[in-house]
């Protein structure tokens, strides 16, 4: 069974972290809360990089893209299209909501 986590199993698991912060001070805060190991090899796979903050490791971390983030079918596809970070999963680039979907959340 392959492993699978979530960007918000990811997200919690280093909650308590002061950033900016680089990527073994991710795996490290992870490791000391007791995340699970699906989430600690998820923050192994990011990119060795500084990270603002909890958005922006949510984004480069590698998780199944039917998970907690949200898009729509037509935000998956602008992310298809879209380019992004190096190193940065498809299926979290960053897109904004298609004119349509605006208009119906009013």
């Amino acid at each position: 069974m392959p492993r699978t986590t979530s960007a918000r199993e990811v997200v919690d698991a280093i909650k308590d972290v002061d950033f900016p912060a680089g990527k073994d001070e991710l795996i490290e805060a992870a490791r000391r809360s007791g995340a699970s190991q699906d989430a600690v090899a998820a923050l192994r796979g990011i990119p060795p990089e500084s990270y603002a903050n909890r958005e922006e490791v949510a984004r480069s971390v590698r998780v199944d893209p039917a998970s907690d983030l949200g898009t729509s079918p037509a935000q998956r596809a602008e992310q298809a299209r879209a380019g992004g970070k190096p190193g940065q999963s498809q299926h979290l680039r960053e897109v904004p909501k298609p004119p349509v979907e605006e208009e119906l959340d009013r």
